[in-house]
């Protein structure tokens, strides 16, 4: 890790349209693993991404979505944030895009997040952001910055996302990363490991 790691370390409150991705969850809870974020949710957000799993990936039941949320859990036991009154209170008289979305800014309050990791960059105006003292960043734009400041820490990461899925390679994963919209990612990773 770099000198002035310390430093750079940003706290990420990831969103649930992030972690429904598996290739997206797993680059983010490898680069926490490799210590150059801390990864933080609520449990309404672990909800949010169950039940979209739920609806839309064959096979995936309650049952896998309850095995999910406590593997994470059990990864990152301080990860989990359970917004209190205070957090709430201090998004009185804020004006949000998508009102349902409030949510997710109370857990980045109560995790003190610097970075909010979403699709939905639009439901969270910067000024509102700014006010919070977050930054709304989407995963190809936080994925991005973390290889290029931390290059062999997110190269480890890589390499434990294909270890962990049976049959995935570096064409496969950086393929992955670009269907989930993460192409500034798979383009700099690619680069790195020489692969297309």
């Amino acid at each position: 890790m770099n000198d002035d790691a310390a430093d750079l370390i940003r706290v990420v409150l990831a969103d649930a349209n992030v972690l429904y991705s598996r290739v997206l969850r797993d680059y983010l809870l490898y680069a926490a693993d490799q210590e150059v974020i801390a990864i933080t949710w609520s449990a309404p957000i672990l909800a949010e991404v169950t039940e979209h799993l739920e609806l839309n990936v064959a096979g995936f039941d309650r049952a896998a979505g309850e095995r999910l949320v406590r593997a994470m859990n059990r990864a990152f036991p301080f990860a989990e944030v359970d917004p209190g009154e205070e957090h709430w209170h201090m998004l009185d008289g804020l004006s949000l895009p998508d009102e349902d979305d409030r949510h997710v800014l109370a857990a980045a309050l109560a995790a003190e997040a610097t970075v909010l990791c979403t699709f939905n960059t639009a439901d969270f105006p910067a000024e509102v952001a700014k006010a919070l003292g977050v930054e709304v960043l989407t995963p190809d734009e936080l994925l991005s910055r973390l290889v290029t400041e931390y290059e062999p820490e997110m190269l480890a990461a890589h390499r434990t996302a294909i270890t962990a899925l049976n049959g995935a390679t570096d064409e496969s994963t950086v393929a992955a990363l670009r269907r989930a919209g993460a192409l500034t990612t798979a383009t700099l990773i690619a680069h790195l490991l020489g692969v297309e």
